[in-house]
């Protein structure tokens, strides 16, 4: 058998709004080739908004906002930019954790990092990440939230302070990095594990399918 070209099936150009390099591992590990545009939106919960409406809405707002930033660069280059430049696809997505009724976010010091860890500790909690893909010529907005459930094994006062102590907890919504070195603390999951990463690859890869972004007949 020969080689497999695995950036061969993207068949639309596509940009992912999100400087997450777990987003990008992700989409990178399922063959899709893709650009990164970041999205600098502000971040905050509305009164009411339940958390997979949350991470629904900020993905939506987060593919627009590179979407219309590419469309007005588009425009400023006239006549001399391709149809397939015109015709762009934005993924954004947004992920958070929820135990009980708290969204933990990413914690903004060590302190913070510790509380959200002993919130988790030995207690089953909820990942729901949004994502959005955006097209603005073919007037097109899918969005969907995927949700996992975890659960955090019985943890020692020295197992969480040497945790915090690396310092992986500060980027990471519910101060942890399952792909990382937090994976030792995960007992079990219940659903998809590449949505609590970041991205849920398998409920992506529908939709890119679905609407020609990316082709496997090729292969």
């Amino acid at each position: 058998m020969g080689s497999i070209d695995r950036k061969s099936i993207t068949k639309k150009r596509l940009i992912l709004a999100s400087q997450s390099p777990r987003r990008k591992e992700l989409l990178e590990q399922a063959g899709v080739e893709f650009e990164i545009v970041p999205a600098d939106i502000e971040e905050q919960i509305m009164p009411s908004e339940l958390p997979d409406e949350y991470v629904r809405r900020l993905s939506r707002e987060k593919a627009q906002f590179v979407a219309h930033q590419l469309k007005e660069s588009s425009s400023m280059k006239g006549n001399t930019v391709s149809q397939k430049e015109r015709t762009i696809w934005v993924i954004g997505a947004d992920t958070t954790v929820v135990m009980g009724t708290k969204l933990l976010e990413k914690p903004v010091s060590e302190d913070d990092a510790k509380q959200m860890i002993e919130t988790l500790n030995g207690r089953t909690h909820i990942v729901y990440t949004g994502f959005t893909l955006h097209c603005q010529t073919e007037e097109k907005t899918i969005t969907h939230s995927v949700k996992t459930e975890v659960l955090f094994k019985n943890l020692t006062a020295h197992e969480i302070e040497w945790y915090v102590s690396t310092g992986e907890p500060f980027d990471k919504a519910g101060g942890y990095a399952i792909q990382g070195l937090g994976a030792f603390m995960v007992k079990s999951i219940n659903g998809s594990y590449s949505n609590v990463v970041g991205l849920p690859v398998c409920e992506v890869m529908e939709v890119l399918i679905k609407e020609h972004i990316i082709d496997m007949g090729q292969i």
